[in-house]
């Protein structure tokens, strides 16, 4: 068995407070990771820690960028043991998007028809949660997420566990 990592963070930002607003969640980004250190942390959002609009596929750095910008990002780590040919299908699919990043995109009318339960979708779009559960459905994991997920659905999964609650930049 190996384990992956599902991050929900609220950094604080306009863009995050106005997402909290409408959807009443304690969170208002998930990211997943492939290793305890979340060294290797994946999500759609911000490729510029000044500007929410410029944003895509990133490789996010709790020391670096937005996260470190926003030094005072509260957060929830879980844990999800999954099986050796789940993970490599999860690491393979975060790879891939990850050599092709350029041509992904940010889902931005489909995070805020997101808030209405409402999916629009974009050929090579995601938004944060819509790029989460498109990785673990891609390896055959059985979320049991609803079709239109926010993060604070990822809450939800069967065995999930907390690991760690509190500022981003204090995880070890």
């Amino acid at each position: 068995m190996k384990k992956i990592y599902i991050v929900l963070t609220h950094t604080g930002t306009n863009l995050s407070k106005l997402i909290k607003s409408y959807t009443k969640d304690e969170f208002s980004h998930v990211s997943i990771a492939l290793d305890s250190k979340l060294k290797q942390m994946y999500s759609f959002g911000r490729l510029h820690p000044y500007n929410p609009f410029w944003a895509g596929f990133v490789h996010e750095s709790i020391d670096e960028g937005t996260f470190k910008r926003f030094y005072l990002t509260k957060t929830k780590v879980y844990t999800l043991e999954i099986t050796e040919q789940q993970y490599e299908s999860v690491k393979n699919s975060i790879k891939q998007m990850e050599q092709e990043k350029e041509q992904y995109t940010f889902n931005i009318l489909g995070l805020f028809a997101a808030g209405f339960r409402k999916k629009i979708t974009r050929k090579k779009s995601f938004y944060c949660a819509e790029f989460v559960k498109y990785i673990l459905e891609k390896a055959d994991i059985n979320t049991g997420l609803p079709e239109v997920a926010k993060p604070e659905d990822f809450k939800k999964i069967e065995n999930l566990q907390q690991i760690y609650s509190g500022f981003l930049k204090k995880y070890k």
